[in-house]
């Protein structure tokens, strides 16, 4: 189990890492709702690893046959390593390439909630995420939400991927 966890854990951490990292990266002209798109793609398209570890844990390595629980761990190994490529590439991103990146978000999104707000109300909602973004706009809170996004999604697919190719 470990030799699979590790060989696709790899492919979708390295696969997580370079697809997150090219997105955010050359993304930048893009509206910060599709780069959202294409970072939970990317993220899907990573944690795909999932299925294809379980599905080869069951047929090359366990006889053809793998518990629930069995490939329900072995998912949520495998998504694991994605969050951290996934991870890494984020905090790579705000510190080295955009360190800017907080900023420039707040700033985007103050200018949105003016065409959705106004008055007190506007003043409310801009000192709510001027607030939000002091507290929780570091690089390593965003690459931890980042990898515990990632952990989250990946159980799922390791939910529907034990359920399909469970076999006793």
């Amino acid at each position: 189990m470990k030799k699979t966890v590790l060989k696709f854990g790899s492919y979708g951490l390295i696969l997580g890492a370079v697809i997150f990292g090219l997105a955010l990266t050359f993304g930048d002209g893009l509206s910060y709702t599709t780069q959202e798109i294409i970072g939970y793609g990317s993220m899907v398209a990573s944690l795909s690893f999932v299925y294809f570890g379980i599905k080869h844990y069951r047929d090359q390595v366990n006889g053809g046959k793998v518990t629930f629980g069995k490939a329900l761990l072995i998912g949520v190994l495998i998504s694991a390593l994605v969050g951290i490529g996934v991870g890494i590439a984020d905090y790579l991103y705000t510190t080295v390439i955009n360190p800017d990146f907080s900023e420039e978000y707040l700033a985007k999104t103050l200018e949105s909630y003016e065409a959705l707000y106004s008055g007190k109300e506007l003043e409310t909602k801009k000192a709510e995420l001027t607030t939000q973004m002091e507290d929780y706009g570091g690089s390593g809170f965003m690459a931890a939400l980042m990898f515990f996004t990632v952990l989250v999604i990946g159980f799922i697919i390791s939910l529907i991927s034990g359920l399909i190719l469970q076999r006793k």
